[in-house]
């Protein structure tokens, strides 16, 4: 299936446009029908070893294929990859950390963790994390989980962030505005027979940096 994903994608880089869409979209409805069986034997497994994940629906996962043009200057309608995020609630714009698959042609990964959070849980993930380096960096510098997620992903400021010292010696952290890491993988990887099993592994790595991000998530979204 994701070999069909990964040639309907490349056509669609070509052919961004909605003529084209519309004479393949029953091929696309096919193609989306066949992720979402996939992406919920996926919940399904993940949910083995993250009960949080149990019974969320795959088809709250996936992400729309249609993109929002309003106020971007690239106005190509559609999307060019496939891409779901698994998370408690099964809430694609949760603020919780979870477990994100992309599939794209030149540009396939699997991501954990906390992007874009708002400023207030920003500052709270810093502070907790500050407070609690030496977990934070026990789940980070784990040699399984290195191998597979090397580092954190994201923007970052310029600067140490205010209250904190300057030459704290994890500054680098510290001063990222996302909390997430990535594995990024050939298309090779999303073609092959286990590709299945081999994300859950990942994701299996992945579980206890998600667990410790959520515990501050979960503080914030109590207050808001």
């Amino acid at each position: 299936m994701n070999e069909q994903i990964l040639a309907f994608l490349k056509e669609l880089q070509q052919n961004n446009n909605r003529e084209w869409f519309q004479e393949n979209k029953p091929r696309f409805d096919l193609l989306r029908k066949g992720f979402i069986e996939e992406i919920q034997q996926l919940i399904e497994q993940i949910a083995l070893f993250d009960p949080e994940i149990t019974g969320v629906e795959a088809k709250d996962c996936i992400y729309r294929i249609y993109r929002d043009i309003r106020f971007s200057p690239d106005k190509t309608p559609y999307k060019n990859h496939f891409a779901a995020y698994i998370v408690q609630g099964g809430r694609r714009s949760s603020e919780r950390a979870g477990y994100y698959l992309h599939i794209q042609p030149d540009g396939c990964f699997l991501s954990g963790g906390v992007w874009c959070p708002p400023p207030p849980l920003l500052k709270m993930l810093r502070k907790d994390i500050y407070d609690n380096m030496d977990e934070f960096l026990g789940i980070m510098e784990e040699p399984s989980f290195k191998t597979i997620f090397p580092g954190l992903e994201g923007e970052s400021l310029k600067r140490m962030p205010a209250g904190y010292p300057t030459d704290y010696e994890h500054e680098e952290i510290l001063r990222h505005k996302d909390f997430c890491v990535v594995s990024y993988q050939p298309e090779s990887f999303f073609t092959s027979d286990n590709w299945l099993e081999e994300s859950v592994k990942c994701y299996k790595k992945l579980q206890p940096f998600n667990r410790f991000l959520n515990y501050t998530v979960d503080e914030y979204l109590g207050r808001v």
